[in-house]
C-alpha cells in the first residue's frame, strides 16, 4: 500500500503545482520551471518507494518494458487519478473566484505535441531509471523533471503541455482544458508511452525482462527495486 500512497502524493503535488501556477499565475517561464522542479523533487522523494511514476502513461510504459508487475498497473492508475482529483479540488479552493480561460486545442497539432513529448518523457524515464547501463545513477530525477520542463516550454502553447493523463484529468476538472478534448490527451499520451517502451526494447534488447520476472518485480522505475 505504501507505493500506492506515494503515487497519490506525488501526483497530487504535480497537479497542484500545475493548477496553482496556471490558474491566477499567468503565462511565462514560471509554470514550466515550477512544474519541472516539483516533478524532479517528487521523483527523488518517491523513487525508492513506488518508482515515482506519477503518470499513468509512464506506468503503462514501465509495465510494457517489463519492470512493473501487472497486478500493480490498475492500482497505480487509480491512485494517480485520485491524486489528480484531490489536487484539482485543492486548487479550486485556493484559487476560488479567479477567472479561468479554457484552452481551445487544435486537434492535430495537440495530438502530435502530446504524443511526441510523452514519448520523450517515458523514454527518458525508462532509459535513466530502469536500464542496466544507467543503474544506480543519481541524475534520473533531474532528467525526468527537465524533460517535462522542456516540453512545457516547447509545446505548452499548442497542447497545454500535459504529457500525463492524470494531469490532463486535473486540467479538465479545473476547466483549463475542455472535457470534450480529454480524449486527445489520453490517446496521445498512452500511445506515446507504449511506443516509448517498445522503442526502448528495440534499442536495448539486453534489457528485456521475461514475463515471469516482470510479475515478480516491484513497480519499478523509476526502477528502484
Amino acid at each position: 500500500m505504501n507505493k500506492y500512497v506515494m503515487e497519490l502524493i506525488g501526483t497530487f503535488f504535480l497537479v497542484l503545482t500545475v493548477g496553482l501556477t496556471v490558474v491566477g499565475g499567468g503565462s511565462g517561464v514560471i509554470p514550466p520551471l515550477a512544474i519541472g522542479t516539483v516533478l524532479m523533487v517528487m521523483v527523488f522523494a518517491g523513487g525508492h518507494i513506488s518508482g515515482a511514476h506519477y503518470n499513468p502513461a509512464i506506468s503503462l510504459g514501465v509495465w510494457l518494458r517489463g519492470k512493473m508487475a501487472g497486478k500493480d498497473l490498475l492500482a497505480y492508475w487509480a491512485f494517480q487519478l485520485v491524486g489528480a482529483l484531490l489536487a484539482a479540488l485543492a486548487v479550486q479552493y485556493l484559487r476560488a473566484g479567479v477567472p479561468i480561460t479554457t484552452m481551445n486545442l487544435l486537434r492535430g497539432p495537440a495530438l502530435l505535441a502530446e504524443f511526441l513529448f510523452t514519448f520523450a518523457l517515458v523514454l527518458v524515464v525508462i532509459s535513466t531509471a530502469t536500464a542496466k547501463g544507467t543503474e544506480g545513477n543519481s541524475f534520473y530525477g533531474l532528467a525526468i523533471g527537465f524533460t517535462v520542463m522542456a516540453g512545457a516550454f516547447a509545446v505548452g502553447n499548442i497542447s497545454g503541455g500535459a504529457f500525463n493523463p492524470a494531469v490532463a484529468l486535473g486540467t479538465s476538472l479545473l476547466k483549463l482544458s475542455a472535457w470534450s478534448q480529454l480524449w486527445i490527451y489520453w490517446l496521445a499520451e498512452f500511445l506515446g508511452g507504449a511506443c516509448a517502451a517498445y522503442a526502448f526494447l528495440w534499442m536495448s534488447p539486453a534489457d528485456r525482462v521475461t514475463p515471469a520476472v516482470s510479475e515478480k518485480a516491484h513497480a519499478a522505475a523509476p526502477g528502484r527495486e
